[in-house]
């Protein structure tokens, strides 16, 4: 038959437990750990204590001490951690979820797995005698945490006596309730903790996304200005002006939308083109600047310039465009072109789209040995050729069509950026 006041003790010790967890539900885990130690204690009349939570998964799962509470010292905040395996007392209940008596701490039995270390009662002149260690149990039955009580006193305070199976059969029966509780809280806790780590790293992001965009547009100006006086570097010993630089880069936008490509296209072969001559930065500036015709080496060491202005550009991620074009605006429709001898569409289209436009630019423009042309002789050549030039051979059948209905839009671009 079931002892009467026993039975009243544990109805007496459920409903304080409950009341305790329902006025305890909008508290951090912290206290209700720190609380729930307390509350063992008192109920075990132990001098001291330590609650454990359960932390990690897998091999890096673990205990962490969250409370420590001793009537004879005054402690700092507890901060240590304990392996979850058989070796230490409050690792064996972790592991096993068995509740652990020991008599006397200094005195384990040498048959029992786990052993007891005595650096804290050396490092505070303090004596551990007896002990209970409980786990505490979510409603899974699964150990969320171990609360560890140590030194019973008797009831005139004398001590420490053995903890005995009466104490624990006061608080194991609802540790469940305590442990769905404590993980409901602490659940709740992590969660408004990670809610507050992405609202401070979407904030941070929000800032860094505004500073990156101010450095942005500093650096696509420096970017477009670099680029541009690369080109006119390129042009230095030419012919070439600023103004057909620019007039290059625009047909070329130009040709580009009506050719339907996206716009993103459009935007970079906008400042690209003017870099399909960087290469002869690399050809001796007396080869550059020879009048009358080169002779073979000459011819064939400007005919290089392609590559190298491929090798200045290749290196740079914002310059890939670029650098297909310099190496390939000299190639032709038929292969007849250099320096590879490309043809049909293995040529890039940016490539073939620079080199209608810089034709065009060349015709239309006054040289040492040749005066500009009209915007209907220039029209002529590139759709009919001439003694010296078949468009048919040179250019993208595409592009030359693109040409004869938008021929207009280009003279309009020589109209409004001519140097004339």
């Amino acid at each position: 038959m079931m002892d009467v006041r026993r039975g009243d003790a544990a109805m007496d010790v459920l409903r304080e437990f409950l009341e305790f967890i329902e006025y305890s539900k909008p508290q951090p885990a912290g206290e209700l750990l720190r609380r729930v130690l307390f509350r063992s204690r008192r109920l075990t009349e132990a001098e001291a204590g330590t609650v454990f939570i359960v932390r990690g998964r897998g091999k890096s799962k673990r205990l962490e001490a969250a409370d420590t509470q001793n009537d004879c010292i005054e402690l700092e905040p507890a901060s240590f951690v304990l392996p979850i395996n058989k070796a230490s007392i409050a690792g064996f209940t972790a592991a096993t979820g068995e509740t652990v008596f020991v008599a006397d701490l200094y005195n384990i039995p040498d048959d029992l797995p786990f052993s007891f270390d005595p650096s804290f009662d050396r490092d505070h002149a303090y004596r551990s005698r007896s002990m209970l260690s409980f786990p505490l149990l979510n409603h899974d039955r699964e150990v969320i945490g171990v609360v560890q009580l140590i030194n019973r006193l008797d009831a005139s305070g004398n001590g420490p006596i053995p903890f005995e199976r009466e104490q624990a059969d006061l608080i194991v029966p609802f540790n469940h309730i305590v442990g769905g509780a404590i993980e409901r809280a602490d659940m709740v806790e992590r969660i408004s903790a990670q809610n507050m780590r992405l609202r401070d790293r979407n904030r941070l992001l929000r800032e860094q996304r505004a500073r990156i965009a101010a450095l942005q547009d500093e650096t696509e100006e420096a970017f477009q200005l670099s680029i541009s006086l690369l080109s006119r570097a390129a042009e230095l010993h030419d012919e070439n002006t600023a103004k057909h630089v620019e007039r290059v880069n625009e047909y070329s936008y130009f040709l580009a939308g009506k050719l339907g490509s996206p716009k993103a296209f459009c935007n970079e072969i906008r400042y690209s083109a003017q870099l399909h001559d960087v290469g002869k930065m690399s050809i001796n500036v007396a080869i550059l600047r020879k009048q009358g015709p080169l002779d073979e080496d000459e011819r064939l060491e400007m005919m290089r310039h392609p590559e190298y202005g491929f090798k200045i550009l290749s290196a740079s991620d914002r310059l890939q465009m670029a650098s297909e074009i310099a190496l390939n605006h000299h190639e032709q429709w038929n292969g007849e072109g250099y320096p590879a001898g490309r043809k049909g569409e293995e040529i890039p289209v940016s490539a073939r789209i620079v080199t209608l436009a810089d034709i065009y630019d060349a015709l239309r423009s006054e040289r040492s040995y040749k005066p500009g042309y009209t915007q209907e002789l220039t029209r002529h050549i590139l759709l009919e050729g001439d003694d010296h030039f078949d468009p048919r051979s040179h250019l993208d059948p595409k592009l030359i069509d693109i040409f004869a209905e938008h021929h207009r839009g280009m003279a309009e671009i020589w109209d409004s950026l001519s140097n004339q």
